[in-house]
């Protein structure tokens, strides 16, 4: 405002305005007699004693707590590392391969024998039918024969009835028997080595006319053997 107007304003009644007083300066650039936190501007647009919306309550632990062992709130101890697999060396990979190695062999034998197995019964039971087709009508056991022949079958005493010309012609070989599906079957020397070809095990006597009394005690009629050591 330039000195005329001023004094022209005077000259009216208006009064010149104080100064105003220069405001002393707090320590450490603080306003004098202002308190903390007074005179900065809330973050945010918020109040200066507003919590921030993701403040965690004042009980609850740290992520990193510890339990009264020592060990964090999840169960592991803060220094623990983790485990770290050492690589095999090559003679435990060696030694793994020799178990599978032998572990497939064994699995293969055992196939084998069984199959084997099988195969054999699949062969017992082809001849065993071939033998029963082969031996109908060719027996020659007579109902009313009363002399036991003995004879051993199988690791046991077995006994077949014939009549005395029978006896005679069996102990000289002219005849012999055969194990048919459980019976004892009286054939002709011819039929019992055809059969024998079908299916040797079915052979139960085969007299060698030839050998010697010790050789087939049971040949004498008069040899009695109790019945409870039949089978």
């Amino acid at each position: 405002m330039s000195d005329s107007l001023r004094d022209q304003l005077l000259g009216l009644g208006f009064k010149a305005a104080p100064a105003p007083e220069r405001a002393k300066s707090a320590p450490h650039g603080k306003p004098h007699g202002a308190k903390p936190g007074q005179g900065r501007p809330p973050q945010g647009g918020q109040h200066a004693h507003a919590k921030p919306a993701h403040a965690k309550p004042a009980h609850a632990k740290p992520a990193h707590a510890r339990t009264p062992h020592g060990k964090p709130a999840h169960g592991r101890p803060a220094d623990a590392k983790p485990q770290q697999h050492k690589p095999r060396s090559r003679e435990e990979i060696d030694l793994a391969k020799a178990y599978a190695i032998r572990a497939q062999k064994e699995k293969d034998e055992r196939i084998a024998a069984e199959a084997a197995k099988q195969e054999e019964a699949r062969k017992r039971r082809e001849a065993k039918a071939a033998l029963a087709t082969f031996m109908q009508g060719r027996a020659l056991n007579i109902a009313d024969a009363d002399i036991a022949r003995h004879f051993e079958y199988g690791g046991k005493i077995k006994r077949i009835y014939v009549t005395q010309d029978q006896l005679r012609a069996l102990n000289a070989g002219e005849l012999g028997v055969v194990q048919l599906d459980g019976r004892y079957v009286l054939v002709d020397a011819a039929t019992l080595a055809e059969a024998g070809t079908i299916f040797a095990p079915a052979v139960a006597l085969k007299v060698d006319p030839n050998a010697s009394a010790q050789d087939d005690p049971y040949a004498d009629p008069q040899y009695q053997v109790p019945d409870d050591l039949v089978w």
